[in-house]
């Protein structure tokens, strides 16, 4: 079974609604652009990241016209973990792309949250974007870049309870 195939019989098992469509190989959100369809949802990056131990790893998921400043997003996930009383993320560095197939089963150029279904001790810590908080619908990879899973927030969300990482919105820039 494809990764593409085990995400939708995932979400269909689970009765989590979504749509899909194929295209061309898309790495990068400049390549994924081109192929992306115009449905009205909002198109997500995602990084993957760890700490300065290797010991903690991160998703990070906000609009895909937005960059982030590593400094900055250090700064923000530590304010954000201490206030609730878990250990400070500490210095981030990019996880590697062997970090990324042992916690995600994926590889650079395929990372979603849908990785997330084959991270079955819930090592990985989910920050999402406050931004994406609002909005009606959201598109990602099915761990696959020749995709592209268009899915309701509330569905999302569903979605983020079935596969139990932890996770919390955070304002990761300002509003657009």
């Amino acid at each position: 079974m494809t990764r593409q195939e085990t995400v939708l019989e995932y979400l269909r098992e689970r009765h989590i609604a979504f749509t899909c469509y194929n295209h061309p190989e898309g790495k990068t959100i400049e390549e994924a652009k081109r192929w992306w369809k115009d449905d009205g949802s909002i198109h997500c990056k995602n990084l993957f990241f760890r700490n300065h131990k290797g010991n903690k790893h991160y998703l990070v998921c906000f609009h895909c016209d937005h960059d982030l400043d590593i400094h900055d997003l250090e700064r923000r996930l530590k304010e954000s973990l201490v206030s609730q009383g878990k250990p400070s993320c500490g210095k981030l560095s990019f996880a590697s792309p062997e970090r990324m197939m042992r916690y995600l089963g994926l590889e650079p150029g395929s990372v979603s949250p849908f990785g997330l279904i084959n991270d079955t001790e819930n090592h990985v810590y989910l920050f999402l974007d406050i931004n994406l908080k609002n909005a009606e619908t959201l598109s990602f990879h099915p761990n696959d870049c020749r995709g592209t899973v268009v899915i309701s927030k509330e569905d999302f969300e569903k979605y983020l309870a079935t596969v139990g990482n932890a996770y919390e919105y955070i304002e990761l820039y300002p509003s657009l």
